[in-house]
């Protein structure tokens, strides 16, 4: 009687270790995967990249199609800083055909067809609100050029440009990226540069 007690204990209890095991092996597999996710490989000054994308206005760009371009990725709680970066900006890149801005907002969640619609819509409207201060600047400096032509933005909505700068599309996401003719990347920063800062990397 007792042997069978101590049977059936011996066998539920190599049972639940078992069990365990098993789901601490599940658990270990999907720790390793949700890190692999997260843990994106962080651009790396000097190395090329071609990041293509389009705009808002459905013009397509590339960072590797011979111009030198600073763009600009952020989260929508840090939108205002885009703008601070564009007022860094140096008055030679102003109207230069050598250089540009490109902001790219990222998405955090997933959305239909139709919000993305809207949401591009309102993106322009923020386009022209910008163009419209940037056109100041452009008279200030007797540059004789629309200003809308020179800002370009794009909605990441899927995370793939995120993605190619390694990082997530987080409402807290601010990175500018300066990149040469060929994509090679020549600076970036977690936060706005200063303006000589700026000036040192474009010029």
């Amino acid at each position: 009687m007792k042997a069978g007690v101590v049977s059936v204990h011996f066998s539920w209890s190599t049972s639940l270790i078992v069990h365990l095991s098993r789901a601490q092996i599940l658990f270990a597999v999907l720790a390793l995967c949700t890190a692999s996710i997260w843990i994106l490989p962080q651009p790396t000054a000097g190395e090329n990249y071609r990041v293509n994308f389009v705009d808002v206005d459905g013009n397509a760009f590339s960072t590797a199609d011979g111009h030198i371009t600073i763009l600009v990725l952020l989260g929508k709680s840090n939108i205002d800083k885009a703008h601070t970066v564009g007022d860094r900006t140096p008055d030679f890149c102003l109207a230069n055909s050598v250089y540009r801005m490109i902001t790219v907002l990222a998405f955090e969640k997933k959305h239909s067809k139709p919000v993305r619609m809207i949401l591009t819509s309102l993106m322009r409207r923020r386009v022209d609100s910008e163009a419209r201060q940037l056109q100041t600047r452009y008279d200030q400096l007797k540059i004789a050029r629309n200003a809308r032509q020179d800002i370009s933005a794009v909605a990441d909505f899927d995370g793939t440009i995120s993605t190619q700068l390694g990082a997530q599309g987080t409402a807290g996401l601010f990175r500018v990226f300066v990149f040469g003719r060929n994509g090679q990347l020549l600076k970036q920063w977690n936060d706005v540069p200063k303006a000589e800062e700026l000036a040192a990397v474009l010029k």
